[in-house]
């Protein structure tokens, strides 16, 4: 699925401007450099191709960028990137002072706490002046010797780029089952096996495969393939050192659903589930039987969604239907579960509460849950009923659970943070009530809390809804209209943009930004109908949504039009550009990253990655009904001739969820079209994908990119 997010003292900034003046100044004409101050941008050529849809005519001038095997296409991705650094060069040093701030909050050597998982703890930890993470494990004890059983480091030497997406091991401890790539795509892996006797790959190589699951047997793997536009539909088996060719084990011929295997925490059960954005349908195999056939759990039904747990004594389901949207807990037998008669309600449904998540261990039920937009965790004695909470002491804060391997655990490992405090990892014992802290995230160059304030707010949207928005901002900050911001959101999938501790902001909060996340409808921050209010035929209310937000902080006089910058990306991209097509004169500076932004093509492209699944979250524009109403939003659709705010638009080579060619026809027209003279610059990531830079310091300087752009068009001194 693509349930889809971005993340110390002031010190001295590019030539000519004080280190101690931390307060914003005027931006005016004569000092904002305009796009005139520049060379010629690059320009792409026109050739314009002709779309008859539903009775229109529809002409793309810029549709041929889409191949990038054609070399004009990359030698104009170059030119664009040679441009973007071209205008940008006069805030290099900017650029490496923000690197250095934002390096120095992190610590370079660090170690995550570690985890128990079937005779073992496993952690991973960094190491100074590398790029990538070291995963390792110790038998029995967290004081034993250390055994590193994957080096990412090693791994990527010598290549541009490395993902590592899944991460398995055998249930005998002895083989490691990783998905791995070095293009920085999200969604092709290779699959590969290592004996962590000896450190050496097996020579078993699964080409084009993502996660697997182990069956008890050590030697047979279940795992997924996506066809080729990259939806995952059929599922195989593979058995270690045979030559055998790997048996089809599933294939889901629907194509708005994907396919995904995994193993029960219990140990006991294989899971293939296969899921859309609105249904799912289980089917389960023994582990001990892995020459078995997997049998449904419950036929899908249309807008009913369930999710399982296998327990020892019953099966632990997760519901949505269309009379309990907010979910609720049941359970089954372990025999005759497929009939749903034999389904109890375990915790009812609550409108004012939705359950997100489970945790199923041998005596407790964990959730999260989420009320009024903010989250908890709720634990149940299985044997009891009784229900008790997780207390924290802010008002606003992000809370989840994690790394809980363990079925006999009693400890519920859970992560917890704010806006202006930094992740703590805490252990819950289930049995007596307490929460222990084992971690919080060390801030090397210094970090109070105090000296920052958080707050939340509310923007009433066009239909009269009230939407929260999260802000942090130094404390003593005048509320003159002034202060330059930052107004992050995303607003898709139903993936909720929660308070998190972002340390990165704070080299612009330290600058006096207001740093601010508008929790707008099509993510799921106060539950699932807020999430289906902002899809399909309701997808506009996202967008006003963020106006909303944006148009309150200007009104409690937090900043000005001219102070303000936005950003988001992916489905936030396209966030992005309808708001900056419906209020342009509301921005200053907007940091679209892999923007979604060619709504219409990409829809009515079936080849495309993920396309026909979108049809669920977007609508099936080959229905007139959803072309008219995608077309009136799409973003490369509908610019006009007009003044826009100053634009940097990013994208990747390699990106297979948003194709490089929509952040750069979206350029290409905006540049041809508006009648302004701000800046709109396209910086590609020519070595990687969606998420940009692979390695933790490479994407520090794209940050260091990014920030210095809005520390520049907004005019902070």
């Amino acid at each position: 699925m693509q349930k889809m997010l971005l993340f110390a003292l002031a010190l001295a900034m590019a030539a000519g401007f004080s280190a101690c003046n931390n307060q914003p100044t005027e931006t005016t004409e004569t000092t904002m450099r305009m796009q005139s101050d520049y060379p010629t941008p690059p320009a792409a050529a026109v050739q314009p191709e002709t779309f008859s849809e539903h009775g229109y005519e529809r002409v793309d001038n810029y549709y041929w960028l889409k191949d990038k095997t054609n070399p004009e296409v990359i030698a104009y991705l170059n030119a664009e990137n040679a441009y973007a650094d071209t205008v940008m060069a006069h805030t290099k040093d900017l650029q490496e002072t923000l690197f250095n701030e934002l390096k120095g909050r992190i610590k370079e050597d660090d170690s995550s706490v570690p985890y128990f998982d079937n005779g073992y703890y496993y952690y991973s930890r960094t190491e100074t002046g590398k790029q990538y993470r070291i995963y390792c494990r110790k038998k029995g004890s967290v004081d034993a010797p250390e055994e590193i059983i994957l080096d990412e480091n090693k791994e990527a030497e010598g290549q541009q780029a490395f993902v590592l997406a899944a991460f398995e091991v055998s249930p005998d401890n002895r083989i490691l089952a990783y998905a791995s790539n070095y293009t920085g795509s999200y969604v092709e892996f290779t699959l590969r096996f290592r004996d962590l006797t000896t450190g050496k790959d097996l020579p078993d190589v699964i080409e084009n495969a993502g996660g697997g699951a182990w069956a008890n047997d050590n030697t047979t793997v279940f795992y997924t393939r996506p066809n080729a536009a990259l939806r995952t539909d059929k599922v195989f088996k593979h058995k270690l050192g045979t030559k055998v060719k790997d048996q089809l084990v599933f294939e889901e011929k629907d194509e708005l659903f994907s396919l995904d295997v995994s193993r029960s925490k219990s140990g006991d059960y294989i899971f293939l589930t296969s899921g859309s954005f609105t249904s799912t349908e289980y089917h389960l195999l023994p582990s001990s039987q892995p020459d078995g056939k997997f049998q449904v759990f419950a036929p899908r039904a249309k807008d009913v969604e369930y999710y399982v747990s296998h327990h020892k004594q019953k099966f632990i389901i997760r519901l949505k239907d269309d009379n309990h949207k907010n979910y609720k807990i049941m359970e089954a037998p372990l025999t005759g579960f497929s009939d749903k008669k034999n389904w109890k309600d375990l915790i009812p449904h609550d409108p004012k509460v939705m359950i997100e998540d489970m945790e199923v261990f041998d005596k407790f039920l964990a959730i999260e849950v989420r009320t009024n937009g903010l989250q908890e965790l709720r634990v149940m004695d299985l044997q009891s009923g009784a229900m008790q909470s997780v207390t924290f002491p802010e008002p606003v804060y992000t809370v989840f659970s994690s790394s809980n391997a363990d079925y006999a655990s009693t400890k519920l490992r859970y992560g917890y943070m704010s806006l202006n405090r930094p992740s703590s990892v805490y252990d819950y014992d289930m049995t007596t009530g307490k929460s222990e802290l084992l971690k919080q995230q060390e801030i090397p160059s210094g970090f109070n809390p105090d000296d920052y304030e958080v707050k939340r707010l509310w923007a009433t949207a066009p239909d009269g809804v009230k939407v929260p928005m999260a802000l942090v901002h130094k404390k003593g900050m005048k509320l003159d209209g002034n202060n330059p911001t930052l107004l992050y959101s995303y607003g898709s999938y139903g993936s909720s943009t929660d308070p998190y501790f972002n340390g990165n902001a704070f080299s612009l909060v330290d600058r006096g930004f207001v740093y601010a996340i508008a929790q707008i409808r099509g993510g799921s921050e106060m539950g699932e109908q807020w999430y289906e209010d902002g899809k399909l035929m309701k997808k506009k209310n996202t967008f006003t949504d963020f106006i909303a937000c944006a148009e309150e902080l200007v009104k409690q006089k937090y900043t000005s039009p001219k102070r303000l910058a936005i950003n988001g990306g992916s489905a936030g991209g396209l966030l992005m550009g309808v708001v900056v097509n419906m209020r342009p004169d509301l921005f200053q500076a907007v940091v679209a990253q892999v923007p979604f932004v060619d709504v219409i093509n990409t829809m009515l492209d079936p080849t495309l990655p993920l396309t026909t699944q979108e049809y669920e979250q977007w609508g099936n524009p080959n229905e007139k009904e959803a072309y008219d109403y995608i077309r009136s939003y799409s973003p490369y659709d509908n610019i006009e001739k007009k003044d826009y705010p100053h634009i940097l638009a990013t994208g990747g080579l390699n990106d297979s969820q948003v194709l490089f060619h929509e952040p750069a026809k979206w350029v290409a027209k905006l540049r041809a079209t508006k009648t302004d003279n701000n800046i709109t610059l396209l910086r590609t990531n020519m070595k990687s994908g969606h998420g940009g830079a692979t390695g933790r310091f490479d994407r520090l300087k794209e940050v260091a990119f990014n920030y210095a752009f809005m520390i520049d068009r907004l005019g902070v001194k």
